[in-house]
């Protein structure tokens, strides 16, 4: 199985055990989840579509993508601009976001609809979120579903991880409403209860994979924090216990990592019983170590 995953990665500054100590790396939603899966699957063929500045921290961004085994072709050059920026803020494990991505090169990542076609055309599965569809403007935004619909009328995979955050878009009913139209092009929808809760009201998981399923997805995985996982597919519907986690030092990229096994099993073919409990175990390890990227 040839992968995809389509996205912005960002220049990451994370809070370091002493005090006022940050660290330099490189993450991001859709990125986080590839990283991950390169560790379940290395062998398998991913791929990583962005856009990057000319600058010398794009390079160093497109030298670790290429470092970490992921192919880097697809990665759109947009002279002028450069890599977006976030700094983690922790307390009591959770994590606050700063951003600094107005100039961000991954703005432009569906700018050319011939070169993100041809992308979607050589790979099996495509992978996106909410973050893609938010940084890209109403045109870009357009562009993008239309050759996600077009990939899966040809047969792709599609795999939609809605990622709901607010300060991205122009107002809370364009975030709604675009991803739901996210989800409509999807075949699989991995969103976070808690977020949809707040800004769909849904009041349950099971009401969460409906309204999914309503948009046009075939299979929902709702996670849930330390809450059972609910999914339902076409081949049947269950809950899987999440492991108690003692200490969380850092929740970034929990539900990134959890993609990622469940992309893993796409690839091998398990069960999403197991799929899903092979998420927990990877995202407990992930949240008990700081930063996005965890060698575990």
């Amino acid at each position: 199985m040839k992968i995809l995953s389509i996205g912005e990665c960002m220049a990451e500054l994370s809070p370091q055990k002493q005090a006022g100590d940050f660290h330099l790396g490189f993450a991001g939603d859709t990125f986080n989840t590839v990283w991950y899966l390169r560790r379940l699957n290395p062998d398998i063929t991913i791929s990583y579509y962005t856009g990057l500045g000319t600058d010398a921290i794009s390079e160093q961004m497109r030298a670790m993508i290429k470092d970490n085994g992921i192919d880097d072709q697809y990665a759109v050059v947009v002279p002028g601009r450069t890599v977006g920026l976030y700094l983690i803020s922790l307390k009591n494990g959770e994590r606050n976001f700063s951003y600094w991505r107005g100039q961000s090169a991954a703005r432009s990542l569906a700018s050319d609809p011939k070169v993100l076609s041809r992308a979607i055309d050589e790979h099996d599965l495509i992978y996106f979120s909410g973050i893609t569809l938010g940084i890209l403007d109403a045109t870009g935004r357009e562009t993008l579903l239309a050759a996600l619909q077009a990939g899966r009328n040809a047969g792709k995979t599609i795999v939609f991880d809605p990622n709901l955050r607010p300060l991205l878009w122009e107002d809370t009913a364009t975030m709604r409403d675009v991803t739901t139209a996210g989800a409509g092009v999807s075949d699989i929808v991995l969103p976070s209860f808690e977020d949809e809760a707040v800004w769909f009201k849904d009041a349950n998981p099971k009401g969460t994979t409906q309204r999914y399923l309503s948009a046009g997805a075939t299979t929902v995985i709702v996670k849930n924090g330390p809450n059972p996982i609910y999914y339902f597919s076409p081949q049947g519907e269950g809950t899987i216990s999440v492991p108690t986690i003692t200490e969380v030092i850092d929740t970034t990229a929990a539900g990134d990592s959890f993609n990622a096994a469940i992309l893993s099993g796409l690839n091998e073919r398990t069960s999403l019983a197991q799929s899903i409990t092979a998420g927990c175990r990877l995202s407990g390890s992930v949240v008990q170590a700081r930063g996005a990227l965890v060698t575990v």
